[in-house]
């Protein structure tokens, strides 16, 4: 592991700036959606439209429906995989990833396999019917999918159904389809992505490992058990892989791990941005304390109204929540403290990128108030 140059005067409110570089909030060379996910290795992604912006805030030359067809074309799927919920992962690594992280999350859900009465034979029996279902490129909703096991005799509405079709992505049967409106669909896994040379675990952990250390670094061992969902003993395997890529800030609190270049802070552009709830900037870390550092000197503590955050050179300083109507993006806005001259001109520039990247006018209005 390659000595630091930053342990002796680095803080907590550093390693907030330096994330906003390897986190490609601060300037990017990428061009593509699918080029950032596979830069994280995979993307939180449950709320759909939430985790595009968040795709478009470090893409400024991409817009939504840029995005949206590199999901239609599937060079970007949604899927289950880490932890037991979705997240966007690019064609390419979408294999090697289930092969990796699957036998974990079925672990995680074994008690609500139990609790649903879902065992091997019921879930085979749903493979099979899936396979059958969706060959020859068909792509089916939710709710089509149920009507077929339905038909088939197969209890399968609500909590059910959502572990029936997890267990299939696990087990690298379906994926995500093209949307049909609004509605998602899935598809075979067979016939989105080609199959390609796979890894071995210990390869597939190296990549994994190092994809984290890159794309979120300065970050704690903890912090990535916690993002990637594997055991402590796995994840500190796959930095033992990597050892000789790792450099290592020692604070007083902990060891904090990052794969070089890191840029000096000076390198940095502050800006305000308005991050989308689940952002990987919040969800890649279980010890969120250093963009918090701004806040916790505040007296008193500010009310946190929303759950999207809203972060100035790298420290959250308010909160901020959006509602889509068909021409306009309405925002409730809650700021700890007023803007500076200069956050009040970089929030301004915040919201023209909104407006660039949803086509759509943003109004802004503050708790009380009514957005105008």
């Amino acid at each position: 592991m390659q000595p630091t140059r930053f342990t002796m005067n680095t803080g907590l409110t550093d390693l907030a700036k330096f994330r906003l570089s390897s986190q490609q909030l601060c300037g990017t060379n990428l061009k593509t959606a699918q080029q950032m996910v596979r830069w994280f290795g995979a993307v939180q992604g449950q709320e759909y439209a939430q985790t595009k912006w968040g795709l478009g805030l470090r893409l400024p030359e991409l817009d939504e429906p840029d995005i949206e067809q590199e999901l239609v074309t599937g060079k970007i799927l949604r899927t289950h995989l880490l932890r037991p919920t979705w997240h966007f992962v690019a064609a390419p690594d979408i294999r090697w990833l289930l092969e990796l992280t699957a036998p974990q999350v079925n672990r995680v859900n074994a008690y609500m396999y139990r609790k649903l009465e879902l065992d091997e034979p019921v879930f085979n029996r749903c493979n099979e019917l899936l396979i059958s279902l969706l060959e020859g490129g068909k792509q089916l909703t939710r709710a089509a999918v149920n009507e077929t096991f339905q038909q088939h005799k197969i209890e399968a509405r609500g909590h059910r159904l959502s572990y029936i079709m997890m267990y299939a992505e696990l087990a690298g049967i379906v994926c995500s389809g093209a949307r049909q409106g609004n509605q998602f669909t899935y598809a075979l896994l067979d016939e989105q992505v080609p199959a390609a040379g796979s890894y071995s675990r210990e390869e597939a952990l190296a990549e994994l490992t190092r994809r984290y250390f890159s794309s979120r670094g300065p970050a704690t061992l903890n912090d990535f058990a916690t993002w990637s969902g594997l055991a402590r003993t796995a994840c500190k395997s796959g930095m033992e892989l990597i050892r000789s890529s790792l450099e290592k800030i020692t604070l007083p609190d902990n060891d904090y791990y990052f794969i070089p270049p890191l840029p000096l802070l000076k390198e940095h552009v502050p800006a305000l941005q308005l991050l989308p709830v689940y952002d990987e900037y919040v969800m890649g870390y279980r010890d969120r304390s250093a963009f918090f550092e701004f806040r916790k000197q505040l007296r008193p503590s500010p009310p946190v109204y929303f759950d999207s955050i809203i972060i100035d050179e790298g420290q959250q300083i308010g909160t901020w929540r959006r509602t889509l109507t068909g021409k306009t993006v309405d925002l409730e806005l809650a700021f700890f403290r007023p803007l500076s001259a200069r956050q009040d001109q970089s929030f301004r520039l915040a919201v023209r990128r909104l407006e660039a990247f949803t086509k759509r006018t943003v109004t802004c209005a503050f708790p009380g108030e009514t957005p105008g």
